[in-house]
């Protein structure tokens, strides 16, 4: 049995492991009590229209993954453990200056797009370098419970973060939640920190001196050629980005149309966080029953069913328990999902081709949310909010043609050097 922190199901990963998995814990959970802030902000002290707060979320998250694409091959040749903690310093000290400039009665609209912009690009550069880190940390049998770890905390802290957050902001008013946010991302890299910098191994050389600009295409390169991870890349890209395209349609419907008051809204999206805890605890066990291949199928496929289920939201208790069974649904067979996925995905990409790997698949799923996002609120108007929530769902139902068709075994590479504390 191996000694460290962090256990789950018996199963005991290193105390580094157990400082990497605090810090993320921490970080998600100071993004979740800052869920919405930006747009309040942006509305209750800045007077902003419609089109301002649609800009935060598209245009600061389009402009953000197009400033993070040049990050992932620069993450490739650096040691992963220091990058890390500089986008968490990044995204503190970016989002100190909003309760900074609202507490001296400058801060701007602008200045809010710009911070946007940058937390985007950090969040990109850290996942891809994190994702790097972790398999110099952890050997691939591992992967799984580590995925899986990592994705009861997102759901655990996505059914604690918006109610504080929320009592935060009507006691302390949104921008006291940007600066525990900042304060997160601090506590995140004292974290990282602790893991101590002595086992990461060097990482590798760059054969040409300077970057090149068809060096910022390695990522998708390498994914679209390799035919097991092609198509999870087209599958996760399209899933996301049409049931975070539907989202604000249904905000639409729920608290506009139907009347329901913003508690309502917002049990409706924490209850069902759930069913992505459960989901995430039971990812390792339907592997090790079922296989990897036949789960991953599987969760991909069931969690596309539900989405077209919101279409037939009405008002009253039945629409919001029909809300929140649907999410209950889909967030369910995401928690099972997404370790599987993530752990899929780590296995098949080489060690020294992960941060650009990484960097490219979370720069195109930035980009397909800010697009769809954005063009579905076209349809919204156009079609009105429930048919464009239905065409979404009925989209949807066509993604699981993407899934990997058959099972991919990990690549064959020399596994660094580790050390257990």
């Amino acid at each position: 049995m191996r000694e460290g922190a962090g256990v789950l199901s018996g199963h005991r990963l290193g105390r580094r492991f157990g400082w990497l998995w605090a810090a993320y814990g921490t970080s998600a959970l100071g993004t979740w009590l800052a869920f919405g802030a930006f747009p309040l902000i942006a509305i209750e002290v800045l007077d902003a229209g419609p089109a301002q707060v649609a800009a935060l979320s598209s245009v600061g998250a389009a402009v953000g993954a197009a400033v993070a694409v040049p990050l992932g091959p620069w993450v490739e040749f650096r040691r992963k453990r220091p990058v890390l903690i500089t986008m968490d310093l990044v995204r503190c000290v970016a989002l100190l200056t909003i309760p900074a400039a609202y507490a001296l009665g400058a801060l701007t609209f602008l200045q809010l797009l710009l911070v946007a912009v940058v937390v985007a690009a950090a969040d990109i550069t850290f996942r891809a370098a994190s994702g790097a880190y972790m398999k110099t940390l952890l050997p691939a049998e591992d992967l799984l419970v580590a995925n899986a770890r990592f994705e009861s905390t997102a759901w655990t802290t996505t059914i604690v973060g918006p109610p504080l957050g929320g009592a935060a902001i009507g006691l302390l008013g949104p921008v006291a939640t940007v600066a525990a946010d900042a304060v997160s991302y601090l506590l995140s890299a004292l974290g990282i920190r602790a893991t101590g910098s002595n086992h990461e191994p060097p990482p590798g050389h760059r054969e040409a001196a300077r970057m090149k600009a068809g060096d910022l295409l390695d990522g998708w390169r390498y994914i679209l050629a390799d035919p097991a991870l092609r198509p999870l890349f087209f599958n996760t890209a399209l899933f996301n980005g049409l049931v975070m395209a539907a989202s604000p349609l249904l905000a639409v419907l729920m608290l506009g149309r139907f009347g329901f008051a913003p508690w309502q809204y917002g049990l409706a999206f924490a209850v069902p966080a759930i069913g992505g805890l459960l989901g995430s605890r039971l990812a390792r066990p339907l592997v090790t029953r079922f296989g990897q291949h036949r789960v991953l199928v599987a969760a991909g496929a069931l969690r596309a069913v539900w989405p077209v289920g919101l279409a037939f939201a009405g008002p009253g208790t039945g629409g919001l328990l029909l809300v929140m069974g649907v999410e209950l649904g889909l967030v369910f067979c995401c928690g099972v999902f997404n370790p599987v996925s993530a752990t899929y995905r780590l296995q098949r990409t080489a060690t020294g081709r992960a941060a650009r790997t990484l960097s490219a698949w979370a720069v195109t799923a930035k980009a397909s949310v800010a697009l769809l996002t954005a063009a579905w609120g076209v349809l919204g108007g156009l079609l009105g909010p429930r048919m464009a929530i239905g065409l979404a769902g009925v989209l949807l139902l066509a993604t699981p043609l993407l899934l990997p068709r058959r099972a991919a075994a990990p690549l064959s590479q020399p596994e660094p050097a580790r050390s257990r504390a």
